[in-house]
């Protein structure tokens, strides 16, 4: 008896988890392409395809996932995705310094863009929407004036080392990013954070109820500035970690990161209006979008469709979170009585 309860107490709480439903929309998407994808999708380099697209995503979707989590938004990652490779590719390629300078001011850069960022929301109270918009447009100007000025061109080539290429930019197996490696290592981090270190109640406290979790004492500037500044330096790794594996850099790559990233979040059961979620959902919302991304390749038909499957996943995932939200909740209510 006591065996049957804990067995229905335990699926209660896992249906109240934030990743339930990217668990259960994972699988579904992975079946529906499973069979109309063929064996083409099923065989090892059609899971080498989407498992390489998750992995870019989801180095750029568990930062961002924190972002929103603490009920802010950052939609500067696509100029900073760019300003990191381009950095890297100009002083590396172009400049012809040592790998290394360019990679590590590449990743400066990004970095310093999330810092100012979280500076400016954080000072001028403007909505995060409308500050990392705006950010996301000035960089993008910035990064295509400077480029052509100094290159004459918005794509530049480069010749990393051997240590850089192996480290960033090769394939495991010839199929597998080492992204893949990256990205698990950031899901360690970022998990870390979330369950094991402060930071992860002060991020849920501050999405929840800002001015609450202030009056509580929680360095709530800090905590958003910070958590900017780790999507600035995530967004620029991408970045990098591309321009090293492809040996060359565009001005325009990475726009489509801005909202891709979003969905992976949404779909993966972050709520856009913060204070819920977790780093398996973002995770398993990653590699949603990723297997619908290639998915659609291996059926024949029309790449249209993928757009249409995506915005329908995320029309879902909204509804889907807000219920789960509340199914939580009522869990600790009981639970507290």
């Amino acid at each position: 008896m006591a065996g049957k309860f804990r067995s229905k107490y335990n699926l209660s709480s896992f249906i109240r988890r934030p990743e339930f439903g990217a668990l259960i929309g994972l699988v579904v998407i992975y079946i529906f392409f499973a069979i109309f994808g063929g064996e083409n999708f099923l065989a090892l380099a059609g899971t080498a395809s989407w498992l390489n697209i998750a992995a870019e995503l989801g180095i750029i979707a568990l930062p961002v996932a924190l972002v929103m989590i603490a009920g802010d938004l950052d939609l500067s990652v696509g100029s900073t995705l760019a300003a990191g490779g381009v950095t890297t590719a100009v002083l590396s390629g172009y400049f012809n310094l040592p790998t290394g300078v360019g990679i590590l001011s590449g990743l400066a850069l990004g970095t310093f863009i999330g810092f100012l960022n979280g500076l400016i929301v954080v000072r001028t109270n403007l909505p995060s929407f409308v500050v990392t918009l705006a950010t996301n447009f000035a960089v993008f100007g910035l990064m295509l004036g400077l480029c052509k000025l100094i290159t004459g061109t918005v794509a530049v080539s480069i010749k990393p080392d051997h240590l850089s290429k192996t480290i960033l930019g090769t394939y495991l197996f010839e199929q597998f990013e080492t992204a893949i490696i990256i990205w698990l290592v950031v899901a360690g981090i970022v998990s870390w954070i979330l369950y094991k270190s402060p930071w992860g109640n002060w991020i849920y406290a501050i999405g929840g109820d800002s001015i609450s979790a202030r009056l509580t004492g929680i360095p709530v500037d800090k905590v958003r500035i910070s958590l900017f500044t780790a999507s600035g330096f995530a967004a620029s790794l991408v970045g990098v970690m591309q321009t090293i594996l492809y040996e060359s850099a565009q001005v325009n790559a990475g726009q489509s990161f801005v909202f891709n990233s979003i969905i992976a979040v949404v779909v993966g059961g972050v709520l856009l209006t913060g204070g819920y979620g977790s780093t398996v959902g973002v995770i398993l919302g990653a590699m949603t979008f990723a297997i619908v991304n290639q998915g659609i390749y291996y059926t024949g038909w029309e790449s249209d469709w993928a757009s249409l499957i995506l915005g329908v996943l995320l029309l879902i995932a909204v509804l889907t979170n807000n219920t789960f939200r509340r199914l939580a909740i009522s869990g600790k209510s009981k639970k507290g009585a």
